[in-house]
Formats: structure tokens, C-alpha cells, sequence
């Protein structure tokens, strides 16, 4: 995973342009970007708790992808909504979580 999607009118057109697929701890967005490169976008609502609880769940489902990166396909805008379930998750449930969610998007190779 390179790129990452910053800007409110790249996850809106990647909102736009997708469906989603989740489970108890995230949800995911994914839609082709015509790039060689895969961006991501990892979100974490106010819901989920103060500042420190919100950075650390996106730290984990950052790790989570990068660690796998090399099994996902290429040219895909991925945005990762964390569920409020993921807080107090270790590292390999959230990783397992992703790479559920992106197996039923069949996004893996």
C-alpha cells in the first residue's frame, strides 16, 4: 500500500463509486482508481472515543494493511471505517477483520 486518499472529494468519489462489504469490526469501501498503485483511507468517527483510542485503531488497520499489502490487487482506492468494536482489539484480530473484509470483496490474490 503507497498512496494514501486525503482529500473529502477523493473518499466521496470512492463512496460514490463502490459498494461495501464489513464485519463486527470495520467496514470497507473499495473501488478501482486506474492507478499502479493502491491509496487508502482509514476512518476512525468521534463514536469510537477520545483522540488517543482513534489514532491507535487507525495505527492497527494501517499496520494491518501493510503487512499484507503484497496479497492485495492493484489499482484500488480502499477506505477502512473502523466500527466501534475495534477498540481494545490486538493487532491480529484487527488485521484479521481487514483481510476478511477484503476477501469478500475478492480484492486478494
Amino acid at each position: 500500500m503507497k498512496g494514501s486518499l486525503h482529500k473529502g472529494r477523493e473518499f466521496q468519489s470512492v463512496y460514490d463509486k463502490s459498494c461495501s462489504r464489513a464485519n463486527r469490526f470495520v467496514v470497507m469501501y473499495v473501488a478501482k482508481n486506474g492507478l499502479t498503485e493502491n491509496r487508502i483511507g482509514v476512518v476512525a468517527s468521534k463514536k469510537i472515543g477520545n483522540s488517543v483510542v482513534r489514532h491507535r485503531v487507525r495505527r492497527l488497520i494501517r499496520e494491518g494493511l501493510r503487512q499484507n499489502g503484497a496479497r492485495f490487487n492493484t489499482g484500488l482506492d480502499l477506505i477502512v471505517i473502523a466500527r466501534r468494536t475495534c477498540v481494545g482489539r490486538t493487532q491480529a484480530e484487527i488485521t484479521e477483520a481487514v483481510l476478511q473484509v477484503a476477501g469478500l470483496h475478492g480484492i486478494m490474490k
